[in-house]
């Protein structure tokens, strides 16, 4: 029952503590309404202060804002005003612009147009300059060509200063000008030589060659002749010479093959076929060797071989003689091959190029094509090789890529390629070098003298060579001694000069020409087996040239490789002093014998060859 009591009481306690809980709640809840109403009320006093206030500031605002229009319209007047005079001065400025512009530009136009024809006809008067210039310097060569000497033979200048080399503003050293010096006054020294007085010669009749054959004509006293018993001859005679030649003559050689019987075999034998020299063709090697010996080495053309065989008694078509010459080509080029190949195996050639008219069936006219050649120095041998007429560098790579050695050309720079390969050294020529110096004396006499005075010491020193009869090692001592100091003089002359001169001048083109070249020039120094210029080839070029005027043109491009081959052989007949009919004549009489027989070198038809052997 205690505990009954004690719960009891213990449950009024936590009501009663709920209740005073619960008041002082209601209590503080009142407490805070009775702040939040006065809080109200504040709020709304201060919110009608701010509503006036905000009338005052709205009032002055607009107060503010017609001020702001006021001086808005009045400051929007005075812009008003000033863009009008701005707009009427830029008006007039741009109107006094517009006018001094369109003046200026009628003074810059007028300007520029005199300017224009001023510089149209400085431009006219300098073309007319170098067309008059060209025109004359082509004038000069036509008139020497023509009228005057085309010899380029050296002599000592008249004024002996040019054999003097001034050293001012010359790149050398004291060492290189110390050598110039020397071989200059070296070559000066050997220059003095005794003239020996002239003997006046009186014309004297040359006898007869012996070796010719002598025909006797004997002429008797009138009346000898049937009465010869009254008459006593003296062996005293009186003989005179007479130089007299046989006439061709066309015949026909019959080839009769006969036939026997052996006696004791029984056995019917016939004479064999001989083997003529074109199958099927009833030419003979006589009239083959006319024909080729006389349009490629005496340049004659075929149709006036044509003529001169009419005469004699027969007529022959042209276009039989064009099989006939193709034929002979044709046996020739294996021959032909074979010295290409011991040709390019030597160790120093020289090339040259020269032109050959060729018939262009598609532009119905003749063009300018060209024709290599090889030459070798210290051998009879020469080579034309015509590939397409093309005058390319490539032909040159092409043809010599397998060569080692020297090889000594004009400077054409489509063999320039081949100075950057193993094995292959270029060499040029001072004869060419010397004759654009020789070309500018017209127009620069003082410093073409000059320079064509130093390259005749060159060739005076060649001279002297040849004189004491030196050997290859001496002569390329000699050279290395005398002619090579001279060399670095002239192109540290040359070096110091070119500045000075108008480069597309004649002076200024022979010194490009040489200073470009140079290292090619000096090479001859190297090796007394080298030359000083390739003077050989020019000679083995001319009977192209002759031969050009002769027959005008080639067919086609068959005809102008025919050419080629036959050409070269003619060549070698010449280099190696072979009489070409003859050698002509064995070689289509024996060129058979090398159809089956491997064992047997073509190259034992070659002219030089045969001669050693006395064949021809």
């Amino acid at each position: 029952m205690s505990e009954n009591q004690t719960s009891d009481k213990e449950l009024i306690r936590q009501l009663m503590s709920k209740l005073d809980e619960e008041y002082r709640l209601r209590k503080s809840a009142e407490s805070r309404a009775e702040e939040f109403s006065d809080a109200a009320a504040m709020k709304e006093a201060y919110e009608h202060k701010l509503a006036e206030k905000d009338k005052l500031i709205n009032k002055q605002l607009a107060t503010i804002a017609k001020q702001k229009e006021v001086i808005r319209l009045k400051d929007e007047m005075h812009d008003a005003s000033m863009r009008r005079k701005d707009e009427a001065l830029r008006q007039a400025i741009s109107s006094k612009d517009a006018e001094i512009s369109k003046v200026k530009a009628d003074a810059e136009s007028v300007i520029k147009l005199k300017d224009n024809a001023i510089k149209s006809k400085d431009k006219t008067i300098k073309e007319k300059e170098e067309i008059i210039s060209r025109l004359n310097q082509r004038l000069e060569y036509l008139m020497r060509k023509v009228w005057g000497s085309m010899s380029e033979r050296r002599k000592t200048p008249d004024d002996p200063r040019q054999l003097m080399i001034d050293f001012d503003g010359i790149g050398l050293t004291a060492e290189e000008q110390k050598a110039v010096q020397q071989a200059v006054e070296a070559v000066k020294n050997m220059r003095k030589v005794q003239v020996k007085a002239h003997e006046k010669l009186v014309p004297v009749r040359k006898k007869l060659p012996e070796n010719l054959r002598r025909v006797e004509d004997h002429k008797y006293p009138e009346g000898y002749l049937g009465h010869e018993d009254e008459w006593i001859l003296f062996e005293d005679v009186e003989t005179s010479e007479h130089l007299e030649m046989t006439a061709p003559e066309l015949y026909v050689r019959v080839t009769i093959r006969h036939k026997g019987k052996r006696k004791s075999t029984g056995e019917i034998i016939t004479a064999p076929v001989p083997v003529e020299p074109l199958a099927k063709s009833y030419a003979g090697p006589s009239i083959l060797t006319e024909f080729t010996v006389g349009k490629y080495f005496d340049h004659i053309p075929f149709y006036r071989m044509i003529q001169m065989v009419k005469r004699l008694g027969m007529e022959i078509p042209q276009s039989t003689t064009e099989l006939w010459f193709h034929g002979v080509a044709d046996l020739m080029r294996p021959l032909y091959y074979r010295l290409e190949e011991i040709l390019l195996s030597l160790d120093y050639l020289e090339s040259d190029e020269t032109t050959v008219p060729v018939v262009n069936n598609e532009k119905k006219r003749t063009v300018k094509d060209y024709l290599w050649l090889a030459r070798a120095v210290l051998q009879p041998l020469v080579i034309f090789h015509y590939h397409e007429g093309s005058r390319a560098g490539k032909v040159a790579l092409d043809y010599f890529k397998n060569f080692k050695g020297a090889l000594q050309v004009d400077g054409f720079a489509g063999y320039d390629i081949l100075d950057k390969f193993d094995g292959i050294i270029i060499l040029c020529c001072w004869a060419h070098a010397r004759r654009y110096f020789d070309r500018s004396l017209s127009t620069d006499k003082e410093r073409a003298s000059y320079a064509i005075s130093q390259i005749d010491m060159l060739y005076s020193i060649e001279a002297m060579a040849d004189e004491k009869q030196l050997s290859y090692e001496e002569r390329a001592s000699y050279r290395q001694k005398y002619a090579y100091p001279i060399i670095r003089g002239l192109e540290s002359w040359a070096l110091s000069e070119y500045n000075l001169v108008l480069p597309k001048s004649p002076i200024g083109k022979a010194m490009n020409y040489m200073l470009t070249r140079i290292r090619q020039l000096s090479r001859y120094t190297m090796d007394g087996r080298y030359r000083i210029d390739n003077n050989l080839i020019e000679n083995t070029v001319r009977p192209v040239a002759v031969g050009r005027k002769g027959y005008l043109f080639c067919g086609n491009h068959d005809a102008a490789e025919d050419a080629a081959v036959i050409y070269s052989l003619m060549g070698c007949c010449k280099l190696a002093e072979v009489d070409p009919k003859k050698w002509m004549n064995y070689f289509l009489t024996h060129v058979h014998n090398f159809d089956n027989d491997y064992s047997l070198d073509l190259a034992d038809l070659l002219p030089h060859n045969l001669k050693e052997k006395g064949l021809i």
